[in-house]
């Protein structure tokens, strides 16, 4: 028994996001926190956790850039 396939009504389908992230692996990304600091760096690796690694990183507070890091780390929920 298969599973009915999805219909695209026009919106954004409904996808895993941690699936889509693993398909832009090397894009340039950027990363909001809840704090609104923002991380723009190309996306490295994430996990089932969206912890994120990324390179060639900016960290911009408040629009503008704070810190210039070569590799950083975002982690994600834990649970």
């Amino acid at each position: 028994m298969s599973a009915p396939a999805a219909a695209s009504n026009g919106a954004a389908d409904a996808r895993d996001p941690s699936g889509f992230l693993s398909e832009i692996i090397g894009a340039p990304v950027t990363v909001k926190l809840n704090s609104g600091v923002v991380y723009k760096g190309e996306l490295q690796s994430v996990d089932g956790y969206m912890n994120i690694a990324l390179e060639q990183t900016k960290e911009y507070v408040d629009g503008k850039m704070r810190r210039n890091y070569g590799d950083a780390f975002v982690r994600g929920n834990n649970g």
